[in-house]
């Protein structure tokens, strides 16, 4: 006989699938716009009969194509070879462009040579083929349109704005972007801390800037830190902003004012956006104030930096090898075209209000200032998804991992694998309202694994217990390495966002990052209350259907066009 708490887990059982099927129902009913998967393959480059093949020969090549630039009537296309002395061709199968080669080097085929943005480097040859933009087959011929064929690319339906690259990674990139490299920045004094238990550290080297503040963000509603640049400005500090013009729920009126009031002020205020923009979001969080260098798990607002909500984690280097690093990034994003001067992109905008976040919690875990024997600095897209991996791949003791959530991808594969040569490994998720049924389930399946594999691994979801109000940090300790930055743990983050991370290495970091983690995971719990009470398997079949709509929504979601008005409704950070 059921008893009268059964029956209520039961009826809430059929609540949370019933809104589940709903979820799932909406989304197969909505219209879903269509992204043409673009993957291009190139046959392998084969030198012709008779070809030098000595030592510093090139071997010719297409190196890259862009077939959809943002011009109107695609001006501006290009194929890229690469080829050794001689006599070629390039073809489409409708029209050859013939190349006569007297050294070797780079050439670029274009029909406008004054119309490529961020043209590659090569000899310039002033004719061109009308690429398709719905995909072809290039071929490099030795001779004539009859020569030997020395290579070959054949790609699908290409993306607007962005170059094919031969062995780029992505292949397909934004033209005016390009991956960077880790950069080492050897050792530093610093300050470790966490939000929202000390939201004066965000802020205190623009409070003692003398030259410079470069402030990068995704979103930005912070009075404060309004004050402390504009304050910054009028002592004659050169003080620029850089964030993300079209984030998810799209820019809040907040957000709006507090922009105009440092245009009004004399500060230079960009953001990314439009047709042209090199990254699906601009997420990273920093800041650059003289010889300091401030990296961020959060946004510029009240419930990041402002300690009205989220669990971060932050650090401040004193390192003037780091400052410039981060110094030159952002020169590098904020000098693009699709950095647009918000005056100019607000015109004409409408913007919403938003709730600004007014919690206030103790300061349980202070500030400290450690030394770091290296500091790296990664980002994406580019190298920071491999950085993490590599690092997670190198521990041999004990990983923790703070995240929102997590993707099933090379980073979560990692884990497993830490997991499998006997490393500790904790993975601790929000229990936001947002992500919670999702991240219950992800839980419930980490953890059936590690007890069928008999591993150490176990997940949490996170309970914030008056702590704090929801996770947003996204860090990591393995061994005596910690990770701060803004990398969130999906595919979309890694390869399409700009984020960046900087790697911590030594005892004193990893010590304080791990301290403040266990006493988070100590709260932690296996599933989320609207579980709680139901039997086990009734649970279990909650969870799962939950999860299953949570992921085919997401996934529909994924999929969405390339415009400025589109990117807020596809699939995006988590924050």
């Amino acid at each position: 006989m059921q008893t009268r708490d059964q029956t209520v887990a039961v009826v809430r059982l059929v609540v949370i699938v019933a809104c589940a099927l709903l979820l799932v129902a909406a989304a197969a009913a909505s219209p879903t716009a269509v992204v043409a998967v673009s993957e291009t393959t190139a046959a392998p480059a084969t030198p012709a009969a008779g070809a030098d093949r000595g030592a510093g020969a090139i071997t010719p090549r297409i190196v890259g194509l862009l077939p959809n630039p943002v011009a109107p009537d695609d001006a501006g296309e290009y194929v890229h070879l690469s080829l050794p002395p001689g006599n070629w061709s390039v073809d489409d199968g409708e029209d050859v462009v013939t190349v006569q080669q007297q050294r070797p080097g780079p050439v670029l085929v274009t029909a406008d040579p004054e119309a490529p943005l961020d043209p590659p480097g090569g000899r310039v040859v002033a004719d061109g083929l009308a690429l398709s933009n719905a995909g072809e087959r290039v071929v490099l011929r030795r001779g004539g349109a009859n020569g030997t064929v020395v290579d070959a690319v054949e790609y699908g339906r290409a993306p607007e704005g962005e170059r094919w690259a031969r062995d780029g990674a992505p292949e397909w990139r934004p033209v005016g972007f390009d991956p960077r490299d880790t950069v080492p920045l050897g050792a530093a004094n610093a300050t470790a801390f966490v939000l929202p238990d000390a939201p004066a550290e965000p802020v205190a080297a623009v409070r003692g800037a003398d030259e410079r503040v470069l402030l990068a963000g995704y979103t930005f509603a912070s009075q404060r830190v309004t004050d402390e640049l504009v304050a910054a400005h009028e002592r004659g500090v050169s003080v620029r902003v850089l964030l993300d013009g079209a984030p998810v729920g799209g820019v809040s009126a907040e957000q709006a004012a507090r922009l105009d009031a440092l245009v009004d002020a004399g500060v230079e205020v960009r953001v990314i956006a439009g047709p042209h923009a090199r990254f699906r979001y601009h997420h990273a969080k920093y800041a650059v104030a003289d010889d300091a260098a401030v990296v961020l798990t959060e946004n510029w607002k009240p419930s990041g930096t402002g300690g009205g909500d989220s669990r971060g984690w932050g650090v401040t280097l004193q390192s003037s090898r780091a400052a410039d690093a981060l110094a030159d990034l952002f020169r590098g994003d904020a000098g693009w075209r699709d950095a647009v001067r918000w005056e100019r992109y607000r015109d004409d905008r409408t913007f919403e209000r938003a709730d600004a976040a007014t919690g206030s919690y103790p300061t349980r875990h202070p500030p400290a200032d450690v030394r770091i024997e290296r500091v790296r600095l990664m980002t994406a897209p580019g190298n920071a998804e491999s950085a993490v991996v590599a690092i997670v791949d190198d521990a041999g003791d004990r990983v923790d991992v703070l995240q929102p959530t997590v993707d099933d991808g090379p980073m979560l594969a990692s884990l497993r694998r830490a997991a499998e040569r006997g490393v500790r490994v904790r993975l601790l998720l929000s229990g936001a309202w947002y992500v919670a049924e999702e991240n219950a389930a992800i839980v419930a399946e980490l953890n059936r694994w590690a007890d069928a594999a008999g591993v150490p691994f176990e997940a949490r979801v996170a309970d914030p217990a008056g702590r704090y109000g929801k996770v947003h940090a996204k860090g990591v300790v393995a061994d005596d390495v910690a990770l701060v930055g803004s990398l969130n743990w999906n595919p979309t983050s890694a390869r399409e966002n700009r984020e960046v991370v900087v790697a911590l290495e030594g005892e004193a970091a990893a010590g304080y990052y791990r301290e403040s983690f266990t006493a988070d995971w100590r709260a932690g719990r296996g599933a989320t209350s609207l579980t709680d009470g139901l039997p086990p398997s009734v649970s279990i079949t909650a969870v799962g259907a939950v999860a299953a709509a949570a992921l085919f929504v997401k996934r529909r979601l994924t999929i969405g066009g390339t415009d400025e008005n589109q990117r807020g409704d596809r699939d995006g950070p988590v924050g």
